[in-house]
């Protein structure tokens, strides 16, 4: 792909943009609704009920909150926030004493994921415009940072997970959903501009992706789930990212780590 990493970055915000304007029930163009697209990657009817209904955009390749360990008063942040579907979920979990922070370069996603959170007067989140490169975050500021299915845009990862790192407090946790490959893609995927903004050309190896948070300093590393990715938002549920192939190299994981 011969594409300068700026010129990626102002791609993928345009591809984000164009889904926050769209109107369409499903991201990607499909029958399916985003409500099977988000139980297709481990949400539950009640978690697809409580949040505001245009939060959830079916972007998604698993469910963090889900497997995270976030409780009463935490700060929580979340790295490609979109409009807002796991921030709401967040807010419920930390309670009106706990706070959650959610981030999003595309002014389009930030606006909806506002106007969504106005819609239930959400009182404890925020959304900040900003790049998982450059979190406009002080240092320390989380307990726990969540993400899902952002990382893999990213053209610079090491420095999105030293990132992640910075802002959160000692004794912090992230629990990140993201796609990553157990073999390389053929060369016509991987020199896909179509196939790196849906999330698979732009994918790290499943080892290389997990050294990456080892080297940011993070400790006691595990992979909370691993199975293989379904793309191309259909009823059998799979998420509004990607082509409509299903690869065998192409893995949905949630990682936990911690930063002691």
């Amino acid at each position: 792909m011969n594409l300068e990493a700026s010129e990626l970055k102002e791609k993928v915000r345009e591809k984000y943009s164009n889904i926050a304007k769209s109107s369409g029930n499903c991201c990607c163009g499909g029958s399916c609704s985003n409500a099977e697209v988000a139980q297709g990657i481990g949400y539950s009817q009640r978690e697809i009920q409580k949040a505001p209904s245009g939060s959830n955009m079916g972007l998604g390749c698993g469910n963090p909150v889900a497997l995270s360990s976030i409780s009463r008063g935490d700060v929580v942040i979340d790295l490609g926030c979109g409009g807002g579907f796991d921030c709401f979920l967040s807010a419920e979990a930390v309670g009106p004493q706990g706070r959650v922070i959610g981030v999003d370069m595309t002014d389009e996603m930030i606006q909806k994921a506002r106007k969504n959170a106005m819609e239930i007067d959400c009182q404890n989140v925020e959304f900040r415009k900003g790049e998982i490169e450059n979190l406009p975050i002080e240092d320390s500021t989380a307990h726990k940072l969540i993400s899902n299915c952002v990382i893999n845009l990213s053209t610079d990862k090491p420095r999105c997970f030293r990132e992640a790192w910075r802002v959160l407090k000692s004794g912090g946790e992230i629990f990140i959903s993201d796609i990553v490959l157990s073999k390389p893609l053929p060369p016509e995927m991987k020199d896909s501009i179509e196939s790196y903004v849906g999330c698979i050309a732009g994918a790290s190896l499943y080892e290389d992706y997990l050294d990456m948070i080892k080297k940011a300093g993070f400790k006691e590393i595990t992979v909370l789930k691993d199975e293989l990715f379904p793309t191309g938002g259909n009823s059998s549920g799979g998420s509004c990212c990607g082509e409509g192939l299903v690869l065998d190299q192409v893995r949905s994981i949630t990682v936990h780590g911690k930063k002691l």
